[in-house]
């Protein structure tokens, strides 16, 4: 369930009302006239099953109330209610399988801004890797895996292509591209400054067995980055952050980054390119599976989720 907090002008409350006293999929509704707005407007608190969050929303947002007043949500935890799950019941599918989109688009707004936490990360990570594959040490490929954030501009990028945000997917492609060119050149100083001081084997940071996979991409590595990105997008859709962090540990991104960089500073080119080369594929796999399963996600709610609202909500005139 989502907990719904809406401010709205005293001239738009009546029909904010209409809009969602007699939706079956609303609980608990509360509402205090004069206490917003320097006392000109009203709070609408209410509790609202996952999967009917698009059309509530998109109602409100008709009347303005974006711009004239706020609307709110968040997800509820823990609610003991039997209003609630009355709510829930009426509601079609089920809650982990509702799409929140203004949820996914307000975060693919902030996901597409470049940010230091952002940087700092993708460098932490980019390092991390170059140290696992110097060391040729699968356990430090997986951490750098996890610490990394590319899958955030990632969603982005996906969801201005699948929904039409065209303005989102250029600063989000900015920030992944200009993220891993500024963390592997910074990567790359730092491997060219450890050789010049005599600490990096040049034979060592082109061999090791265990993460040989990084400089070797091929079809397996495209197959893979397509499962990541599905189940990165759904993952995000379904907010079940677990998962995401299974995507990370299983897309060579990061890995090769670092590996970039530490195969530049010791002038392995060809190791370079190839790990340049698996970089590319990964992210361009990512991209596309997300792309399509969030076109198919909307495609589902059009033709499967909605005709169900739409019989639901009939229902009543045909008693």
């Amino acid at each position: 369930m989502l907990h719904v907090r809406v401010i709205s002008p005293g001239e738009t409350t009546g029909e904010v009302l209409a809009a969602i006293r007699d939706d079956p999929t609303v609980a608990n509704l509360v509402l205090l006239r004069g206490v917003a707005l320097g006392g000109r407007g009203d709070l609408f608190m209410f509790d609202l099953a996952r999967e009917s969050a698009n059309p509530i929303l998109q109602q409100l947002r008709r009347l303005g109330l974006e711009r004239s007043g706020s609307i709110a949500f968040s997800e509820q935890d823990t609610l003991l209610s039997a209003a609630a799950e009355k709510a829930e019941q009426a509601a079609p599918g089920r809650p982990s399988d509702g799409v929140i989109w203004d949820a996914i688009e307000a975060d693919a707004r902030e996901s597409s801004k470049l940010s230091w936490s952002f940087a700092v990360f993708l460098l932490l990570a980019v390092l991390l890797a170059g140290i696992g594959r110097y060391l040729d040490q699968p356990i430090l490929i997986v951490g750098a895996m996890v610490v990394a954030p590319e899958f955030a501009p990632i969603s982005a990028i996906c969801f201005g292509l699948a929904r039409g945000r065209r303005h989102l997917v250029p600063p989000a492609l900015g920030t992944l591209v200009g993220g891993y060119v500024g963390a592997t050149v910074v990567a790359v100083l730092v491997w060219f400054t450890t050789a010049w001081l005599g600490q990096v084997d040049g034979h060592r940071a082109t061999s090791g067995p265990q993460t040989q996979f990084i400089i070797h991409p091929d079809g397996w590595s495209f197959a893979v980055a397509l499962l990541a990105g599905v189940a990165g997008v759904l993952a995000l859709t379904a907010a079940k952050s677990g998962t995401l962090v299974g995507v990370f540990i299983s897309v060579v991104t990061v890995p090769a980054a670092g590996t970039v960089a530490l195969t530049a500073a010791v002038g392995a080119w060809a190791e370079a390119g190839s790990s340049l080369l698996q970089l590319i594929v990964n992210l361009a796999g990512m991209v596309l599976a997300g792309t399509v399963t969030l076109l198919v996600q909307r495609v589902l709610w059009h033709r499967v989720v909605v005709p169900r609202q739409q019989e639901r909500d009939r229902e009543p005139t045909a008693d």
